[in-house]
């Protein structure tokens, strides 16, 4: 037999390209596993004194309420009384309280949007226009966080705090916009219809939804003069006790949301639009209609795809600090009113931190906070993981045993 050709040099280049760029990926995430372990020894190693000293605060004081000044017994977070020689209350569970409040109301926003976003851009969009809607909706990602922050802690807050009844009748006049329009396109005749195609939904619902919010504006000064004497906000103070404050759970919520929103999208959407055509058309070539082959064919197989999608978003959102530092008030108090102040993990490391004196309880309470926030993510990622490749391998199963 003859012998087999030797490798040309450019084969053996190429090899040894190979070998370097594997050996650098390689490299790279051993380095980032090293770095993660490495910031969780650091903190474990400075929270550890904190307990192991006579005079440091046990673990369970910290997740259970505290008398103040007056004797009141709260949940509050006040480490400021330490240098004011005051009774400090250290209490971690207010701003645990406000990292999963902020995310909660940032979720209800993006997840419903992003999602709906993903489904029609993939399914019921016209291929042109949705080129040319992906990409800004992803540029939207690439926002600072402190911008929106700007935005909502200096004009959307105190504008919703003076206009209180607006505010709740665009909230919900814009769902209800939608569903309106959606029946009334329905009624229409198949001509009409046809100029109003779902390929193109993006663009004729824009004068819409622009109509449903100049509707509630002018229709919100009407409603709140008959039935609160055309002041709402004070109607809920007396009424209700509610003391409505310009930088509120609800609007960190919507500014979080558009900050959350563009990543759930991207990778939605990319879940989906990975469904083999052949499935969606094998279902419609059966009779089903595009909705029955979102909900029952698309759906289910990029479930483990939308799942990380949402979970990628929560982690952005506990770990969010600008947007939560400029619109929530920075108020630690453990409140489910969305018209409320908040104060979260991050946020108080970022602002109290700086302050602190290296070495002292103030210090080490900073840092178990870092280290809580730091188990909570790392807990809520390596779960989103075991559950997506559970439901992955769930789906494969199905397929097989079809």
């Amino acid at each position: 037999m003859p012998e087999p050709a030797p490798f040309s040099s450019l084969h053996r280049h190429r090899q040894r390209r190979d070998r370097l760029a594997t050996a650098l990926i390689t490299a790279g995430g051993v380095g980032v596993l090293l770095a993660v372990l490495a910031i969780g020894i650091f903190l474990v190693t400075e929270v550890l004194p904190l307990f192991l000293s006579d005079s440091g605060p046990s673990l369970t004081a910290l997740w259970q309420p505290q008398a103040n000044v007056d004797g009141v017994v709260e949940y509050r977070w006040l480490p400021e009384s330490l240098k004011g020689g005051g009774i400090p209350q250290l209490n971690l569970l207010p701003l645990v309280w406000g990292t999963l409040e902020a995310a909660l109301w940032a979720l209800v926003l993006a997840i419903p949007l992003a999602l709906g976003a993903a489904a029609h851009s993939s399914l019921f969009m016209s291929p042109r226009l949705r080129h040319r809607i992906r990409p800004t909706l992803e540029l939207m990602e690439a926002m600072p966080s402190v911008v929106l922050g700007f935005i909502a802690g200096l004009v959307l807050g105190p504008w919703a705090e003076r206009h209180l009844a607006e505010t709740f009748t665009v909230i919900a006049a814009l769902p209800l916009g939608i569903l309106l329009v959606a029946g009334l396109r329905r009624c229409l005749p198949g001509s009409i219809r046809h100029w109003l195609s779902l390929r193109w939904a993006a663009l004729w619902l824009i004068p819409c939804l622009a109509g449903s919010v100049i509707v509630a504006l002018w229709g919100a000064s009407y409603w709140e003069n008959l039935w609160f004497d055309g002041d709402l906000r004070a109607w809920m103070e007396i009424h209700l006790g509610l003391d409505v404050q310009a930088r509120n759970a609800l609007i960190l919520g919507l500014a979080m949301g558009f900050a959350v929103m563009p990543g759930i999208y991207a990778l939605a959407e990319d879940a989906l639009s990975d469904v083999p055509k052949e499935l969606c058309e094998g279902a419609q070539a059966m009779g089903a209609t595009r909705w029955q082959t979102l909900t029952k064919v698309m759906l289910p197989v990029a479930l483990p795809g939308i799942f990380s999608a949402v979970m990628i978003g929560a982690g952005r959102a506990v770990g969010e600090t600008m947007i939560v530092l400029m619109a929530s008030g920075n108020t630690a108090l453990m409140s489910a009113n969305p018209l409320d102040g908040l104060r979260s993990l991050a946020s108080s490391i970022a602002i109290e931190l700086p302050e602190a004196v290296v070495g002292s309880s103030h210090y080490r309470l900073l840092l178990l906070a870092a280290l809580a926030l730091f188990i909570f993510t790392f807990v809520v990622n390596t779960l989103a993981e075991v559950v997506r490749s559970r439901l992955r391998q769930r789906l494969v199963r199905q397929r097989s045993m079809r």
